[in-house]
């Protein structure tokens, strides 16, 4: 990604909070992120909200420059904690606090992860110092000297359980984690999609068979998959995490779309294309005698959250998610 014009340092944050249902409260959240308590617009835009209401779960895309960033995520992270209880949750995603994930990215070359890590780390201290009883768990860059990754940490926090003993987890940053805020994951790495494919079957057994074949673990697996199989709307829903892998993209996958590559700090990264994903749950579906319904994609690539987070920073729009179908880019 060839660095912008404005020199905004840009990075961009996926906010994730267990809340769907209640869209008002979910833009409630997102606001705050873009406006002082008096009013004052700051220096971001949320570019996209995505709500899932079987998951009650919603992505809120921040991005602001470096140096702005933290205020931004701690504002909604404070109306979020004060809107949304545990306790009262529901959804057939798993999820262990009312500000489930905090992650960070770079959106250039002029940042690198590192800078982004340091903004991690300074929100898990921000957000148990301002809010008590909150607590959270590092990874990816944040997580020195470690550098564990997010399925990593996850599985050691016991997120991947029905019901996680809370009071069992030693959280990084922040008290045991409480019933009403539950236990926040924040960290940093390089640009992370979410890119889910849904299959035409009620079988979850099906889903976690196909979720086993691409997972980047498994040999024949996908670079920089992680995925879950998830009942949802009817259907089985293959939930991917799509992290950047560092390096040119894999030879023996690239002979249909092209992988999207860019640079972070001299360093080369691609991702695999949704398109890829999508084929290869197609394929591996088809041979159980079962379709797909269609592709999601949660926000952007990185490159088309860096092209749009230029264009409304450039001409002003906070609030690009209502925005954006007026807008063409």
């Amino acid at each position: 990604m060839a660095s912008g014009s404005l020199g905004r340092r840009l990075v961009a944050c996926l906010l994730n909070v267990s809340e769907a249902r209640r869209k008002d409260l979910v833009e409630t959240v997102a606001k705050a992120a873009l406006y002082e308590p008096e009013g004052a617009r700051r220096a971001a835009t949320v570019l996209n909200i995505f709500n899932d209401c079987d998951y009650n779960r919603s992505v809120i895309t921040i991005v602001a420059g470096v140096d702005s960033i933290r205020e931004a995520v701690l504002s909604a992270c404070e109306k979020a904690c004060s809107l949304i209880d545990m306790r009262d949750h529901t959804g057939v995603h798993p999820c262990m606090g009312a500000v489930d994930l905090i992650p960070i990215y770079p959106l250039g070359e002029d940042v690198g992860v590192d800078d982004c890590a340091r903004e991690a780390r300074a929100v898990a201290q921000g957000l148990t110092e301002r809010i008590p009883g909150t607590s959270a768990f590092l990874f990816g860059w944040a997580d020195a000297p470690l550098h564990r990754g997010l399925a990593q940490r996850r599985k050691e926090m016991g997120w991947f359980t029905k019901t996680p003993d809370l009071q069992a987890i030693r959280a990084d940053v922040g008290p045991p984690p409480q019933k009403q805020f539950g236990l926040t994951g924040i960290g940093s790495s390089p640009y992370v999609m979410n890119c889910n494919v849904t299959i035409d079957t009620q079988d979850v057994a099906v889903g976690r068979s196909i979720a086993a074949a691409i997972r980047e673990s498994t040999l024949g697996g996908i670079p920089g998959v992680q995925v879950l199989a998830l009942p949802h709307e009817g259907a089985v829903e293959i939930a991917c995490n799509v992290e950047s892998v560092k390096g040119s993209p894999p030879g023996h996958m690239t002979a249909g779309e092209a992988w999207p590559t860019f640079s972070i700090s001299g360093q080369l990264y691609c991702h695999p294309p949704a398109s890829l994903i999508t084929a290869r749950v197609a394929e591996l579906a088809g041979r159980q005698g079962v379709g797909t319904k269609g592709t999601a994609l949660v926000g952007f690539t990185p490159q088309e959250c860096r092209a749009v987070a230029e264009l409304a920073l450039s001409q002003g729009i906070a609030e690009f998610w209502k925005e954006q179908r007026k807008i063409r880019m």
